[in-house]
């Protein structure tokens, strides 16, 4: 069993930045993807951004290319979201996810965090 611990949310302004964490225990293999997504309420949950466990492969939704980078921080099995730029658009819960083998897609994800809340206010 994979656990994962989502920190880091808070209330910004526009332009601010965030930097949400993703603490990993438990069970984890050398070819772990490690995801980020964001729902709001009444939406579904869509994906962000993703990161193979090396840190070889990343990828990002278009929304967010430029803005936010994925990293990990390997000795910590860690990994963080630095969000810059924020816009109100960017409001939601965010949660961390994790699978064996690399992916974007939410449905192959099957571990999750209990999500952080991330408001941008006007």
């Amino acid at each position: 069993q994979v656990q994962l611990v989502e920190s880091g949310g808070g209330l910004v302004q526009a332009g601010g930045s965030l930097r949400l964490s993703c603490a990993t225990s438990g069970r984890t293999f050398s070819t772990y993807t490690m995801g980020w997504f964001r729902q709001v309420p009444g939406k579904e949950r869509v994906f962000v951004a993703a990161i193979s466990r090396g840190g070889s492969s990343t990828y990002y939704a278009d929304s967010v290319k430029g803005r936010f980078t994925i990293s990990i921080e390997s000795a910590k099995n860690t990994v963080y979201l630095q969000m810059n730029s924020l816009k109100p658009e960017d409001t939601a819960v965010y949660y961390c996810a994790a699978r064996a083998g690399f992916s974007t897609r939410r449905a192959e994800f099957d571990h999750w965090g209990q999500g952080t809340q991330v408001t941008v206010s006007s």
